[in-house]
């Protein structure tokens, strides 16, 4: 066969063929792709092919060569599960994934995995796959597409205008992160969201119509986004509805289309089969004999049709090179502003930003962890320009609203105060969107017990080691009042589990102010405060050990006489403060106490073995471990024959006074608990 020419057809000259040939080329590309892994989505690259091929070559605004540009626009795909599609366009586009690698779709050590991840496949913008999530993360990209807007564009120079595609199922809508992150898209009017529906009416159950059955246009109208309706494959009338989504600037778009999934396959068009197996090598044959593909080709792509999708590379550099031209006049003309640009680009924060974070005299009165942590905030927010956030409605009570820098909202895109409503789950999908934009520092704020409501997000987050903080107040059973409805208890534990999150519980202010200088120094992934809601002692630090080696996780606070302890005793955040208490009585009844203050395991672990060992000796007679929430865990720390004061159960409603006397953290309580495992 010559190449150039289909069997079975004339040579495809004219435009309209050449499309064809083009989308053509995608479907075939995602069919291969998924029968060589013998696993895999095909059937939502094969419906949404036609859509795809209109924005990727005739709208958006990339550079294959520099997939990190900042002014680019953003694909985002929610529907990770058709990632395929995804991984040829990125192929045809230039980037640089080799077609070997479409040929190891779903391999071990390939870039071309099951669902899309960011950092290992070039181009790919975010990590999609747990629908919903990718829907939160454009909301988040588009948030700070009109924030660096209207911090940094001036009257002829637009340097920021990126907008943000995607393209999303009717699982993503099902899940309500989408309708948590969509309706307060519509709130803020951005205007730079483009988002596709695949209305393909199919599920991996079968029929939509098993489960969803509402009306989606109206819907997106109810949030206040602007809504189309056309067919998949009608590449005027996709055209048509970019360029009118395009003019809409103070509403997002929700475009509905309706395709058909694994079109173009004989037997498996519009069927739940072509969700989540392939199609089958003689379904393959059939389809691609349909498309007037040859029928034994496999990862055939015509030249003309590389070279219409490659166009994207000169494409892409010549509006880069554009964008730096601009830059480099906007630096002459707007000096201060680039100045802090380059503050963003460069990590977010002023150089002296750590001399500012307050110190917290011993003799202070005793004071919330998460009170401290407001005023560390108030701090140092004038110093890190790219740090900025907000709580899901709760910012009097986690204290993270500070007031000289204006709300974010529409017609004030420059405010660095976000108000997410009481939307955990969109709250941590939205910040992972922000972070991706690498130059921004989001944080987000809600009580410990709501970290269960945004979970998903935070192990993206880890996974993708986006910069990302979570101010979660209210830490333990020591809240009070409110119950155990709101009191965690298992939380902790099951945060620590997750891999890559770096979990930090301070004991007083001084380790508050060391927590927020190790979460904005931490560049490699998520960083999560966990902060009392009950007034705290701040430690006499001029007697025991300095709070700076909360960077080592854990280190000795108060030593035995001697340096020779026969108790360990290991404690985080609130109890801390109990645990000195009752070292004193211990110390009193001749029984050597080390205190050791561990408010974050991941730092400790990351240590060496020499430190770890040095700070939690196997000599001591008992090791022992103090926190107001699950055993789950310690018994790393204190071995199997340590000791665990912990909760396995929930919590109560009371003055936490009561709580922490009536569960037993009180220092009278821990030092009966040791010297009965004592025998003394």
């Amino acid at each position: 066969m010559q190449p150039g020419r289909v069997e079975g057809k004339q040579e495809m000259a004219t435009e309209v063929k050449l499309d064809e040939l083009c989308i053509n080329t995608i479907r075939t590309l995602s069919m291969d792709a998924v029968q060589k892994a013998k696993s895999g989505h095909p059937g939502m690259p094969m419906g949404m092919a036609a859509v795809a091929y209109v924005l990727w070559t005739r709208f958006l605004r990339h550079n294959p060569h520099n997939p990190q540009w900042h002014n680019r626009d953003r694909f985002v795909l929610s529907a990770g599960h058709g990632s395929m599609l995804l991984y040829s366009l990125l192929h045809l586009t230039g980037y640089d994934l080799p077609l070997e690698e479409l040929k190891q779709f779903r391999q071990w050590n390939s870039k071309t995995p099951g669902h899309p991840e960011y950092r290992h496949t070039p181009g790919v913008e975010t990590t999609t796959g747990p629908l919903g999530q990718g829907f939160g993360n454009g909301v988040g990209m588009a948030i700070a597409g009109r924030h660096l807007a209207a911090r940094f564009n001036a009257p002829d120079f637009p340097v920021f205008d990126y907008r943000v595609y995607a393209i999303v199922s009717d699982g993503d809508l099902m899940e309500g992160v989408s309708s948590e992150a969509a309706s307060l898209a519509g709130h803020l009017k951005l205007g730079n969201i483009v988002y596709f529906y695949d209305n393909n009416r199919i599920t991996i159950e079968g029929s939509t119509e098993l489960a969803f059955t509402e009306n989606p246009n109206g819907r997106f109208e109810a949030y206040g986004w602007h809504v189309q309706e056309i067919s998949g494959y009608d590449l005027d009338a996709i055209e048509e509805s970019i360029r009118k989504a395009q003019s809409v600037t103070d509403r997002p778009s929700f475009i509905n289309v309706h395709t058909h999934i694994a079109y173009g396959s004989p037997n498996k068009q519009d069927t739940a089969e072509a969700h989540g197996a392939p199609l089958g090598e003689e379904e393959v044959r059939l389809t691609k004999k349909n498309l007037g593909w040859p029928e034994d080709a496999q990862f055939y792509i015509p030249p003309e049709a590389l070279e219409v999708f490659r166009e994207s590379v000169k494409r892409g550099e010549k509006i880069e090179a554009q964008w730096n031209r601009l830059m480099a006049r906007y630096a002459d003309a707007h000096g201060d502003r680039y100045r802090e640009w380059q503050a963003l680009v460069n990590g977010g924060l002023n150089e002296g930003w750590e001399e500012r974070i307050p110190t917290f005299a011993t003799d202070a009165k005793p004071m919330a962890t998460r009170e401290a942590s407001g005023k560390v905030l108030s701090a140092i927010f004038p110093h890190a320009p790219g740090l900025l956030g907000g709580s899901a409605d709760l910012a009097p009570s986690t204290n993270t609203y500070i007031k000289p820098f204006g709300d974010f909202q529409a017609g004030n895109y420059a405010g660095r105060n976000f108000h997410f409503g009481v939307r955990e789950h969109g709250m941590g999908a939205i910040l992972n969107g922000i972070s991706l934009s690498k130059v921004l520092i989001p944080f987000g704020a809600t009580f410990l017990i709501f970290s269960d409501y945004m979970r998903p997000s935070v192990r993206l987050a880890a996974i993708m080691k986006t910069r990302v903080i979570y101010v979660w107040t209210h830490d333990s059973v020591g809240l009070g009042e409110d119950g155990p409805t709101h009191q965690p208890v298992e939380h902790t534990a099951a945060l620590r589990a997750i891999p890559g999150l770096v979990f930090i519980r301070p004991a007083d202010g001084p380790e508050t102010a060391e927590a927020w200088r190790a979460a904005l120094r931490y560049a490699s992934g998520p960083v999560a405060l966990a902060l009392t809601r009950q007034k705290l002692p701040v430690i006499d630090r001029t007697k025991f050990a300095s709070a700076e080696g909360l960077h080592q996780g854990a280190y000795i606070l108060a030593e035995a006489d001697g340096g020779k302890p026969d108790v360990v005793l290991i404690a985080s955040g609130s109890e801390v403060s109990v645990a000195l208490a009752a070292r004193d009585l211990l110390q009193f009844k001749g029984i050597q106490t080390r205190v050791v203050s561990m408010p974050c395991w991941e730092f400790f672990s990351d240590g060496s073995a020499e430190y770890r060992a040095s700070v939690i000796p196997r000599s001591a007679r008992l090791r022992v471990a103090v926190e107001a929430a699950t055993p789950f865990g310690w018994e790393r720390w204190v071995g199997e024959d340590g000791l665990i004061i912990g909760l396995n159960r929930y919590g109560a409603s009371a003055p936490y006074e009561t709580i922490m006397k009536n569960f037993g953290f009180t220092a009278e309580s821990v030092a009966q608990r040791i010297m009965e495992r004592l025998g003394q």
